[in-house]
Formats: C-alpha cells, structure tokens, sequence
C-alpha cells in the first residue's frame, strides 16, 4: 500500500493543548467524577484548562486518563463513549481547517500534516491501494497500561471527525488487535459495523472514492488562513517544549533525579526563577518532570523482570521502598509488583520459562 502522506510527528510525546483534557473532565463530571480527581497531581490548574493559549506536556494529559481509567474503569464501552464526544469542532482552528478543506483528501492530508495538533496518542497511517482506504492506528509506543483504552478512544474519535467532515462515510470493515470482548454494541455504535479481531493491527477499511468528494463547507481561502494560523501555532509549540526537554535529557543522566532545580538551573545556564518561569510556559513544571521520569525509569527497570522493586526504588533515589510503592501508584494505578507481572518478559513458545 502507497501511504498518503506521513504523519508530523512519529511518537505520542507532542505538547498538546488542553482541549481533550476539558473534554475528558466534562465526560467524568457527567458521570458523577468532579474534574479535580482527574487533575490530581497533574499540576494543571482547573481554571485555567479553558485558555485557548494554555500549552500542556503529553504526559499531563496521559495522568488525566490514568486517572479517568482509575475512576470509572477501563471497559471498551467507556472508552468509545469517550471517543463519540471527540468532533471537529473540538480543536479550535485545527479544526476549523479540515472542515474548510476542499475534500476529504485535502483534509486528511492536513491533519497528518499538523496532527501535533491534535489529540491523539496512537499515530495514524493512512494508505491507499486496489480502491481502498486503509486507516492503520499504532499504539505500540503507548505505555502497556493505557493502549487498549486509547486505541479505542483514538480510533473511534478519528471516525467520529471523519462522520463531521463527511456524513455519508461508511466503513467496509473493522480490524481490531485484540480478543473480542463479550459485547461488541459499542462497536457498532461508534463505527456502524461489527469488528474483527484477534487481526495483526487496529485498522478500518473504507472506500478510496471518499477521498475525492468535496466537503459541505469547503472555503478555500478559509483554510489557507487557518493553515498560517496552525503554522504559527505549531511553530511556537515546538519552541516552548524545548525547555522541558532540556530538562528530561538532564533528569534521565544518572544521578539527575537526584538533582534539584538550583543544579538543573546551573546546568542549563539559567537562574531557578527563570527556569521556573519558561516550564510554567510550557504547561508544566520541575517537580511534574522528575516524577515524569523516574516512571518512565521506572516502568522500563520493572519491565525487564529482571531487578526487584526494593532494587528500582534505590536506583529511582528513595530511601524507602514504601515512598516509591506510593508515587508508582499515584502515576499508573497499580502497584510495582503488579506492574512488573503485568508488563513480565514472556518465555518464547514452545518454551518453560526456567529453560535454559
């Protein structure tokens, strides 16, 4: 298959804005959760989620949906309930743009074009070939605990846009990775078809003749306005992150979780204050990145199955093996041990897992 274009960015850890993250709070709040039990230890102040210039970190947003799953369970119904509330209209100018493009092409091919822009944590990939349209969804970057869950909602979300854009698309079929649950109605609610599953990757299939059709509400001096806008915005995105980045590539040395703000400072050849300031630009904070690291240490030491927890925890800086079992569940839900045996090297096939 001839992929239509390649997507802006090939990992999950874009900054974002916080459109999907007011979006997720409102669905909880529907549902009996208040949005601060979604913002808990994120850093994000409640107030502000509704500022359009407000720029957050990707991983703030993956804590919002650790702690949505937390709340109100993991179940497929839940995360393509979620996925119907996504539309165009959702992200601002973005938006805005693909509903103004000329046709369907035009506005698939600006979404890959400044999907940074979007929300999305698994990466789409669109192909074409034999009259088809093959719409692939990778979640193999997506942390182990939340891929089930935001393949659906991404998936779905993704559909649901391409009903707003152009209400008569069908899909031919429906490929999803994993074991077929007990009951696919929410399936066929969001995609209007049943699914296979058990297949090699999360896909939808659907006629290649969509991509021509022109759009209800083309204006192609509407979007070309907005493709300036989205330029800008992207660009001044990508500036911002910088500084967070700076600061992981630090935290990630050995000892550098260890560092305070006043070493990372000295480091980056900046006073504490401003240092404190440009993170508060770029929607997080320095205490938010330790804690970003050390579980992204975290979950890949208790990956290997190889070191204990009481191991992990020393290597992450506590002095106690408690104070870290309490921040691990604070960031994913679960405990160590049960992140461990979760996420646990399988012994190839045909093989114990004590052969030698």
């Amino acid at each position: 298959m001839a992929e239509l274009a390649a997507p802006a960015v090939a990992d999950w850890d874009f900054p974002r804005g916080t459109a999907s993250v007011l979006l997720m709070t409102r669905f909880a709040e529907d549902r009996g959760v208040p949005s601060a039990r979604l913002l808990a230890g994120t850093s994000l102040d409640p107030a502000r989620l509704a500022a359009h210039d407000l720029q957050i970190d990707a991983r703030q947003e993956l804590a919002v949906v650790r702690a949505l799953i937390r709340e109100l369970g993991d179940g497929d119904d839940l995360a393509l309930a979620l996925a119907r509330r996504y539309r165009v209209t959702t992200f601002g100018i973005f938006g805005f743009a693909c509903i103004s493009s000329p046709t369907l092409r035009d506005a698939v091919l600006f979404a890959l074009r400044f999907l940074d822009l979007s929300f999305t944590f698994c990466i789409p990939h669109v192909s074409v070939a034999a009259g088809r349209i093959s719409l692939a969804m990778d979640d193999t970057r997506v942390p182990a605990d939340v891929a089930r869950f935001l393949v659906l909602r991404d998936h779905g979300a993704i559909h649901t846009v391409l009903r707003d854009l152009l209400p008569e698309i069908t899909l031919d079929a429906l490929e999803c990775r994993h074991p077929e649950p007990s009951t696919v109605d929410s399936y066929v609610d969001t995609f209007g078809v049943r699914p296979v599953f058990s297949r090699e990757r999360h896909r939808a299939l659907l006629d290649a003749s969509y991509l021509a059709r022109p759009l209800p509400q083309a204006n192609e001096q509407t979007v070309a306005l907005c493709a300036a806008q989205c330029e800008t915005l992207v660009a001044r995105r990508r500036h911002r992150s910088g500084i967070s980045q700076l600061v992981r590539e630090r935290l990630v040395r050995p000892g550098g979780v260890d560092a305070g703000m006043d070493e990372i400072a000295r480091q980056l050849a900046v006073s504490p204050r401003t240092l404190r300031r440009r993170l508060a630009e770029a929607g997080t904070g320095f205490r938010a990145l330790v804690d970003e690291v050390r579980q992204t240490l975290a979950e890949e030491m208790l990956g290997t199955g190889a070191l204990s927890v009481e191991d992990v925890a020393l290597r992450l800086g506590y002095a106690e093996a408690s104070s870290f079992i309490y921040a691990f569940k604070r960031w994913t839900g679960m405990t160590p041990a049960a992140y461990a045996r979760r996420n646990a090297p399988r012994a190839p096939l045909g093989r114990s897992p004590s052969a030698g």
